[in-house]
């Protein structure tokens, strides 16, 4: 098989960090070629390289396409050389419409005027190839769900007629459905030659979808391997340096006295206040508890958690009660006085604050804790930052260091410990490890087993079904807004199939 693409002695350096060192790597022509590492191994920084984003001049080594050297100086020449970039955070506009993003800065032109007819007859293909012929071309993308917006940003590399697609976690905000129909495109676009580098954390997709795998670690390149030739164990110990035998960490769960209570629960769509987003959900939730909490995409979990801790306070009804005491939530600050915090899933929006220190992130949401409105002690900040950063391993060169520079996985720490600042009754964590690589994975889960062994009662929301059984003492599902059924897994030995049939199902089916 003929190589399509070489790199030849990458090396790339941040201010005090080798992001990269002495990258030699080949990919061949008609493959998907898979690449793997941990967050920080350089994945991101070698595909700006490759898509243009760090020009020529800003890193040592060559690229070679089809044998010969090319000198990309930013990422439109790297385009018309054929290479598409698809990026974890997304680049669309909210306010243009599917047709304009899918083809903003490529647009098809007739004469001196812009064709649209055309570009909306190519939207309408891609679409039907996505599965999403129903959506209107001429929607505004902000009006779409997250998965829908990870399709389009897709779609828009692929109208550029690319010979090599670089995917970097892709999947983040897909159903299962949707995963399969892009593993379809992709394995379609191979048999039309077209070449895929596919990154993702996701072991399953590595193994279901690549030719060949490449894993960097520290900015090094380990191994390159078919994947005929790889178990996933061989896998995650050139991802972390180390054997992961087991990556649930043991649970000794006893149940305990109920702390916390939702009854009859239903929340009403903001902007149409006939519409339930849930209806009617009850659960409890117990001392020292891991509650799964798992659903399809629109199965309302992250609007019920959101609203409970004051989101939304208007448009709800219900009961909700802590150690037996009915509360009324109105606000997010409201319910951390109560001792209940919430971890969202969007760490980038609704997590960090980019433009502040580790130090200052940690502090933000109890800054009151370090002084008054007129002064805040940075002594005292430093201490428990500090403190936190040693408690959950924080891999940060120091406190001041810009929130940024740290890894996906130990940006998710940040934010843990920020809730830690004050210990919580009850923390829920909203997709706890979404997009950080197997190493953070089995840090974030053990300072789970950590809280709980301290009293603190965790309600995890996730995507993922390994996780749900792997670290939940009691799964609950819902489906379209409503509760479908309880699971005991005290002994966790639920099975993904026990799961999924509640998950899909269009009535309850009570308590297993």
């Amino acid at each position: 098989m003929a190589t399509l693409l070489e790199l030849k002695n990458i090396s790339k350096e941040f201010p005090g960090v080798k992001a990269l060192e002495n990258i030699n790597l080949k990919i061949e022509e008609n493959t998907i070629h898979a690449l793997c590492g941990e967050n920080g191994a350089g994945k991101s920084t070698l595909i700006s390289i490759l898509g243009g984003i760090y020009p020529l001049g800003t890193y040592e080594g060559e690229i070679y396409l089809h044998g010969e050297r090319v000198k990309f100086r930013n990422p439109k020449e790297a385009e018309e050389a054929g290479i598409a970039v698809v990026h974890q955070e997304l680049s669309l506009f909210d306010e243009l419409n599917i047709v304009e993003n899918i083809f903003m800065g490529k647009a098809i032109v007739k004469g001196v005027s812009i064709d649209w007819n055309e570009m909306i007859k190519e939207t309408q293909k891609w679409l039907k190839k996505l599965k999403m012929e129903n959506e209107n071309v001429l929607t505004k993308v902000k009006y779409l769900g997250s998965a829908k917006q990870q399709l389009i940003e897709i779609a828009k590399a692929l109208v550029k007629n690319c010979n090599i697609l670089i995917l970097d976690e892709p999947t983040s905000s897909l159903t299962e459905n949707e995963t399969k129909i892009l593993f379809d495109i992709l394995k379609e676009l191979k048999s039309e030659g077209i070449t895929s580098i596919y990154i993702s954390h996701k072991l399953d997709e590595i193994f279901e979808l690549a030719d060949t795998v490449s894993v960097l670690r520290d900015g090094k390149l380990i191994d390159t391997k078919p994947i005929s030739e790889v178990k996933e164990s061989d896998l995650i110990k050139m991802m972390v340096g180390r054997e992961i035998n087991q990556m649930f960490p043991k649970r000794s769960y006893i149940p305990n006295e109920i702390v916390f209570e939702v009854s009859n629960y239903t929340l009403y769509e903001k902007y149409d206040p006939q519409r339930k987003v849930v209806e009617d959900v009850s659960f409890n939730l117990r001392k020292g508890e891991i509650l799964g909490l798992f659903g399809l995409v629109g199965a309302g979990r992250t609007e019920l958690m959101t609203s409970i801790i004051g989101f939304n306070s208007s448009n709800k009804r219900g009961k909700i009660f802590l150690n037996a005491k009915e509360l009324e939530i109105s606000s997010p600050r409201q319910a951390l006085e109560l001792g209940i915090a919430y971890l969202s899933e969007n760490r980038k929006n609704l997590g960090i604050f980019p433009n502040l220190s580790v130090r200052q992130n940690l502090s933000i949401t109890f800054i009151k804790e370090f002084g008054s409105y007129f002064k805040i002690s940075e002594e005292d900040e430093i201490v428990e930052a500090l403190r936190m950063i040693k408690q959950l391993n924080i891999k940060a060169s120091s406190p001041e260091a810009n929130i940024t520079t740290l890894s996906g996985g130990n940006q998710q720490k940040v934010l843990l410990g920020r809730n830690l600042i004050r210990t919580p009754k009850i923390l829920i964590m909203d997709e706890p490890t979404k997009g950080i690589d197997v190493g953070a994975k089995q840090e974030i889960y053990s300072l789970m087993n950590d809280l709980t062994s301290q009293g603190i009662s965790i309600i995890m929301i996730s995507s993922e079904l390994p996780e749900i059984i792997g670290m939940s003492d009691r799964v609950i599902v819902m489906h379209e807004g409503k509760f479908m059924g309880e699971l005991e897994n005290i002994n966790h030995d639920l099975t993904q199939e026990e799961v999924m049939y509640l998950a899909t199902a269009t009535e309850g089916g009570g308590v297993f």
